[in-house]
């Protein structure tokens, strides 16, 4: 018996790398899955068939049940069908996770505005929506059942967010974005029994090939970034096992030091005060 089985998934960004790779985890584990890509090259170009379908035909082959879905999940229509394939397919949903992504890195300073809208559509509207629909099926089903019922979510953010990706402050953005989306439905929909996490995985993928620091895995099985490495942690996040039977405390960026004025500030007495503290 596997800790998924019974369970309906939906990953988005399946075709390839990281969702591809979370597709098949939470398969193995007895999900059924909607394979959802759009068939997009990296920067968002147009690329021909999508591959969902033959991630589809690997989880079938193993034994699993899979369907393909070749829908944008940025298209608040698309979203909404993809959440309604995994319904009339499968009969319901139970776990979201959402993956994909475009780059298109540049500086700020040299950033077009149609690369910037780009990315905060494909990676955070695309998160929206497909939350958007996917938390208001969950809410209806709670409400109809009278009690919390069974969603997880999981949404891919990056380390980028910290601000760790000088050349790419549309991606950095849209992560923070990410970031504060999860903790949002995290806090708004716990009431009906959904969970909401966001990772920040470090994979070798389409995103991240060139990168100096991964080295080079020389067609080695224990590639140290290999994407199976990560999806162990989604597949426990989309189980019972991570049920919120407890309280997190979560630390925002503490006050490091107050300053307050009497008077009012001046630009002399805000400079006496910071000043210091930046030589």
């Amino acid at each position: 018996m596997g800790a998924l089985d019974g369970r309906v998934a939906i990953v988005t960004g399946a075709g390839r790398g990281l969702g591809r790779a979370e597709a098949l985890e939470l398969a193995a584990h007895g999900a059924r899955v909607v394979v959802n890509d759009f068939g997009l090259g990296l920067h968002g170009e147009a690329e021909g068939a999508s591959p969902a379908g033959a991630v589809v035909d690997e989880i079938r082959g193993a034994g699993g049940e899979a369907v393909a879905h070749h829908g944008d999940v940025a298209d608040w229509d698309d979203a909404r069908g993809l959440v309604e394939l995994a319904v009339e397919s499968f009969g319901g949903l139970d776990i979201l996770v959402n993956n994909a992504g475009i780059l298109r890195d540049r500086m700020i300073f040299s950033m077009a505005e149609d690369e910037w809208d780009a990315v905060i559509r494909v990676h955070l509207k695309g998160h929206f929506c497909t939350t958007r629909w996917a938390t208001g099926h969950w809410r209806e089903q709670s409400k109809a059942a009278g009690g919390a019922v069974y969603g997880r979510i999981v949404n891919t953010a990056s380390e980028a967010f910290l601000g760790l990706g000088p050349g790419q402050p549309n991606y950095s953005s849209a992560k923070a974005g990410i970031v504060a989306l999860t903790k949002a439905t995290a806090a708004g929909c716990g009431r009906y029994g959904v969970t909401a996490n966001a990772i920040c995985p470090r994979a070798r993928t389409r995103m991240t090939d060139g990168l100096d620091w991964m080295g080079d895995a020389g067609g080695r099985g224990d590639d140290p970034w290999a994407p199976g490495h990560v999806t162990p942690l989604v597949a426990w996040l989309a189980s019972p096992a991570a049920a919120a039977d407890m309280i997190r405390l979560l630390a925002d960026p503490p006050v490091e030091r107050e300053f307050t004025t009497e008077t009012g500030w001046t630009v002399d007495q805000v400079d006496g005060a910071l000043a210091p503290h930046f030589t």
